[in-house]
């Protein structure tokens, strides 16, 4: 079944350990009885954490098909998930008292679902048979309208007309649900999952409407129906579903737009500490291992802005110098840096700078000769600049990672690399730039404009031609200074 919003099936994450204790007034006592369940199985209480579920107790169905939960510490509240073998689940509300019953049948959760000593959860299935009758209203007539949209027949207007009804029906029962419900957590659920309603555009001094009014204002208010101070909103399927949407389709996809959102989100969340916890971390592991080039930028942004800042109190001294190493690391090797200066010897043992190599780019490219990757690899990078770069006056600086000199000039003859092709005697010095340039696997590759800034890095060979071409194309659409 669908729980409150549209979503897969999810993976559970086991993280209950320990024996269950006797009851005490002030711990859970959850009995959850489903008709058609087999006596002996085992069924799972989890909760919602942002965008995962956690597994928090198990139980066993016993021979009256009940399946109770116990133990001494309350759980956190929000919403949680009822999980048989079939992984059949339907959610419910761990609620401030934590001492119900829920009785409900396999053939339907929603309309067998029968609730004592719960308000919350009573409410909270009340809402869900009501949206579920309805759904099954409208269903057909989409259907319908689908294929007469086509046509155009005289009932299109008609199904219109009934959708039309059907929606306002459920508007106006939200609406009188929030308002006869004010004080209960669902209530504050069903709100949030409320869009907001856009004015009318006004009128420019040109008398046109204002064509980027309604995405303005829906930015401006998209959490207008969040309460941020409410730490039981991170434990729902809601919470995180609307961040993202935030992040993802509400924010331009660069960096300094990104920062900003964050910024804004994390200023929202200071309302409550675990709500600062789940965006400030998640905003954080999100962007560090985002496979878009240049989000490391927001990565090292967050750190900065959250941890070095001391604000990130859920981290110790030992994960704090991890995360801010990392940062640091990433940091002068961002898009729009400088690379870091580089002089190695070529094959004949000469010194040759990075910085005195002149192109229109540069190609960094650094890898190892008995890398089995790189073996495939540089072959095309090879093949790609002796048909598409070289003629274009691209330079590529090729850096041995290892030191065995004769194998590596073996390999540069037999595939005939004829760039400037550089290593690095020195131990100490190779893996002093191995960490400058972040180099852990092999082979990495650094695209340099003129000036040696970093345009692209960790890009595939097959990429590199089309990414010149398109930065070209920009460069020429820019003003002449």
């Amino acid at each position: 079944m669908k729980s409150l919003i549209t979503k897969t099936f999810f993976v559970l994450t086991f993280c209950f350990t320990g024996q269950l204790m006797a009851v005490n007034p002030d711990g859970y006592n959850i009995k959850i009885t489903v008709k058609g369940l087999k006596e002996g199985s085992t069924c799972l209480l989890a909760n919602y954490y942002g965008d995962k579920q956690y597994i928090k107790d198990s139980g066993i169905v016993n021979n009256k098909g009940e399946v109770i939960f116990k133990g001494d510490d309350k759980y956190p509240q929000g919403v949680y998930l009822f999980v048989p073998p079939n992984k059949k689940y339907f959610d419910f509300i761990m609620d401030d008292g934590q001492n119900f019953s829920l009785e409900t049948d396999t053939t339907d959760y929603i309309k067998e679902m029968k609730v004592k000593g719960s308000v919350e959860n009573k409410i909270f299935y009340e809402y869900q048979l009501f949206m579920a009758g309805k759904q099954k209203q409208i269903e057909p007539l989409r259907e319908l309208y689908k294929k007469t949209t086509k046509t155009k027949t005289d009932s299109t207007k008609l199904l219109l007309d009934q959708m039309t009804a059907i929606d306002k029906e459920v508007k106006d029962f939200k609406a009188n649900f929030i308002k006869n419900n004010p004080n209960t957590f669902v209530s504050k659920l069903m709100k949030a999952m409320e869009h907001v309603e856009i004015p009318e555009a006004p009128i420019l001094s040109n008398g046109k409407k204002d064509s980027t009014f309604a995405y303005r204002y829906y930015k401006a208010h998209f959490f207008d129906n969040m309460d941020f101070s409410d730490d039981r909103m991170v434990r729902t399927p809601i919470f995180h579903s609307q961040i993202k949407e935030y992040m993802d389709k509400m924010t331009a996809q660069i960096p300094d737009s990104i920062n900003v959102s964050a910024d804004y989100l994390a200023e929202k969340a200071k309302a409550n500490p675990e709500v600062f916890k789940y965006i400030v971390y998640w905003l954080t592991y999100t962007y560090e291992s985002s496979n878009i080039m240049g989000m490391d930028a927001v990565f090292v942004h967050m750190v900065e802005q959250y941890y070095v800042t001391k604000q990130a109190y859920w981290v110790d001294s030992a994960q704090l110098a991890k995360i801010t190493n990392r940062a640091y690391t990433l940091k002068p090797l961002l898009l729009g840096k400088k690379a870091p200066p580089i002089t190695m010897l070529d094959s004949a043992g000469t010194s040759v700078s990075l910085y005195n190599v002149k192109g229109s780019y540069t190609i960094v490219v650094f890898w190892d000769h008995g890398c089995g990757h790189c073996k495939k690899e540089i072959p095309k990078l090879a093949e790609v600049y002796k048909t598409k770069l070289k003629a274009k006056g691209i330079k590529v600086y090729a850096i041995e990672t290892e030191d065995k000199p004769a194998e590596w000039k073996k390999f540069i003859n037999e595939h005939k690399l004829d760039w400037i092709n550089v290593h690095q005697p020195d131990a100490y010095q190779r893996a002093v730039t191995k960490k400058i340039y972040d180099i852990y696997s092999t082979p990495v590759i650094y695209v340099l404009d003129e000036n040696k800034i970093i345009k692209a890095k960790r890009i595939d060979s097959e990429q590199i031609s089309d990414f010149i071409d398109a930065l070209e194309k920009e460069k020429n659409k820019a003003p002449k200074k």
